[in-house]
């Protein structure tokens, strides 16, 4: 079997120096903080279009850096040192709400921001992974919502039924992930095209149903005045002082998405790696092949329906509780169409890929209010702009990269290494990779398993 050799003649000679392992924790630890500082600064600036020129410098400083090999170097480093960088990446998101000296605003952005980025990262798991289209992905969302509301005893509700918080997100999450099996089992045999319509139709389904259910949902006004949470005797809507610094109600709420997204990336890295995960990415390159290969298609895309949906269920439950209503003009088609925009515009099968997506499209439209009447004519040209320089996404997987620039990247007749499958790293199957040679190998007689 050919193998793959980096090529190492045209990258900078400083990438090669050899650096002391105690600076590259230095390095982690420094340029981790400096994106938190940026992100400060960047939300500080007032005036929209102060926000853009300092969008577009950072757009070309990460361009620059690209082509100079910076992030690849810092790249490695973070891959050398992952533990350091991990904590980092915990401790950041917990000291972003004493950067804010108090005020509330950007804490309750960013607490929608949280519940938002964990239900992507649930769609992650049917697109990313399994390569199925949901179009109405939203509505698994909306059921947890929904079902948090009216087990929270809220002030406007039908149900007057107040559970603790953890048993509803089980319940909520529970039955996400029943609609998700029931949506999905008569309708995962289709593919592609046909697949996303009915998904779409699914969610329009929702909507209508908990806008005319004015007996459970109370129609189109929703159900209001859902109580702060209380966990333990600790009350999240209320605004506590913390090594002397004021922190608003919407830090605690912040505090407790930042677990949650813990989590369901725990979740969503161990499924990756795992047999199933490889199982999902055969089915999503080839289904034909994988269901030839012994791989049960139908029970693994339900699979991944039910832990997506169990995932965006989760969400609604606690997003219920953030923004202390529900509605059905909350769970609209457009909706869906942002939640798989964070996915793709992140980059699909990653997840600080689904988080970044995710912020971004909070944070730049509520920092360009003055281009309201632009604000989507904008959104398009990036993403026609996004797909056609960078398909892979922001933050693309190794995985997904190698795939989308097989063609520029490799010689004829070399094998991926990049999908690392020999290493037991995510990848296809080994049932589906062992038939696979290089094509300057000599032809031989080929076995075809049984069944």
């Amino acid at each position: 079997m050919t193998q793959v050799t980096a090529d190492t003649s045209s990258s900078p000679r400083w990438q090669s120096w050899s650096v002391p392992a105690w600076v590259e924790i230095v390095l982690v630890v420094a340029s981790s903080s400096l994106l938190l500082l940026l992100l400060v600064w960047g939300l500080a600036i007032e005036g929209s279009s102060q926000f853009a020129l300092f969008c577009l410098l950072a757009v070309l400083a990460a361009f620059v850096g690209s082509k100079l090999g910076v992030w690849d170097w810092l790249k490695g480093i973070y891959h050398s040192h992952r533990r350091v960088a991990l904590f980092m990446a915990f401790l950041l998101p917990l000291a972003f709400p004493f950067t804010q000296n108090g005020d509330g605003y950007w804490l309750r952005v960013f607490a929608s921001i949280g519940v938002f980025a964990a239900a992507a990262v649930g769609l992650n798991i049917v697109i990313g992974l399994a390569g199925l289209l949901d179009l109405g992905f939203i509505a698994f969302f909306g059921v947890g919502a929904y079902a948090g509301a009216l087990l929270s005893n809220a002030a406007f509700t039908t149900v007057h039924v107040h559970l603790p918080f953890i048993l509803v997100v089980l319940i909520g999450a529970c039955m996400a992930a029943l609609f998700g099996l029931l949506i999905g089992a008569p309708t995962l045999r289709l593919r592609g095209d046909y697949l996303a319509i009915v998904t779409l139709g699914f969610g329009e389904i929702f909507r209508i149903t908990v806008n005319n259910w004015d007996g459970l949902t109370r129609g189109p006004n929703g159900i209001s005045g859902i109580p702060d949470l209380n966990l333990f005797g600790f009350d999240f809507g209320v605004a506590h002082t913390f090594l002397g610094v004021e922190l608003p109600g919407f830090a605690n709420y912040f505090f407790l998405e930042v677990f949650l997204i813990g989590a369901v990336a725990l979740v969503f890295v161990r499924l990756n790696g795992s047999r199933i995960g490889r199982a999902w990415v055969a089915i999503r390159e080839d289904e034909v092949a994988a269901a030839a290969m012994g791989v049960n298609v139908v029970a693994l895309k339900l699979l991944a329906f039910g832990i997506g949906a169990f995932m965006a269920g989760a969400a609604g439950v606690l997003n219920a509780h953030v923004a202390s209503q529900v509605s059905p003009d909350s769970y609209t088609f457009l909706e869906s169409i942002l939640i798989v925009a964070a996915v793709v515009l992140g980059g699909m099968g990653t997840v600080p890929g689904a988080i970044l997506g995710s912020s971004l499209l909070f944070i730049i439209p509520e920092k360009l209010r003055a281009f309201q009447d632009k604000r989507l004519l904008l959104f398009g040209a990036a993403l026609v702009l996004l797909m056609r320089f960078r398909p892979e996404g922001l933050i693309a997987s190794k995985r997904r990269r190698a795939e989308l620039h097989r063609g520029q990247t490799e010689e004829p007749g070399t094998v991926m290494a990049d999908l690392d499958i020999s290493s037991g790293q995510p990848g296809l199957p080994p049932s589906v990779v062992e038939p696979v040679v290089a094509a300057d190998a000599p032809a031989g007689p080929r076995t075809v398993p049984n069944g």
